[in-house]
């Protein structure tokens, strides 16, 4: 299938580069306002049950019972940020979703989180354009605050990122990583999950 055909979120959702010049990216603009519009109505309310709803129309999907999310939030487009069940989310966290964000069971996610599913080339004839890759934050990964995960990385179930840490490699299972750029500093004794 020719560029042309495909639609422009699948195309970054399959980690194409889109140059601000692509002739459909109106559309993420487009889609930009339409979210920004709900987060505002997302962000004037205290109301969990209001809040898992309004957040339901951003995502398109339902958001279980279990979620907890503390206003305010950023969300640029919302469809591709998955939630799963028991997680929270705490004041002033930033989703950039166009390449992907899912977030498993039980995880927690500090104040002032940024999760950056999106980006820009390193090379600066091709930087005025959109780069992607999905980011997955496994069951139990506990968030500290004003930490940024970027794009394409994996956080492995039951780590931790300390606060202020800038994630920019996959973190594996059972560890606390920390700094920036973020290193493992600790393994998490499994014998303590029994």
């Amino acid at each position: 299938m020719s560029n042309d055909t495909k639609d422009i979120f699948q195309r970054l959702l399959n980690g194409e580069t889109v140059p601000f010049n692509d002739p459909d990216y109106f559309k993420i603009r487009e889609a930009s306002l339409d979210t920004r519009k709900l987060v505002s109505q997302l962000n004037r309310t205290i109301d969990p049950v209001e809040i898992r709803y309004i957040l339901g129309q951003i995502t398109g999907t339902k958001i279980d019972d279990t979620v907890g999310v503390f206003t305010p939030i950023f969300i640029n487009h919302g469809k591709n940020l998955k939630l799963g069940k028991n997680v929270f989310i705490n004041f002033d966290c930033t989703f950039l979703d166009l390449g992907g964000i899912t977030i498993e069971d039980q995880v927690l996610i500090g104040p002032k989180v940024s999760v950056l599913s999106e980006g820009h080339p390193i090379d600066p004839a091709k930087r005025q354009s959109l780069s992607t890759a999905p980011i997955l934050i496994k069951k139990n990964a506990w968030i500290g605050a004003n930490s940024t995960i970027l794009k394409g990385v994996t956080i492995g179930e039951n780590s931790i990122v300390a606060a202020g840490s800038l994630v920019n490699k996959d973190v594996p299972d059972n560890v606390i990583v920390g700094g920036v750029p973020a290193k493992i500093l600790k393994n998490i004794d499994k014998s303590i999950f029994k």
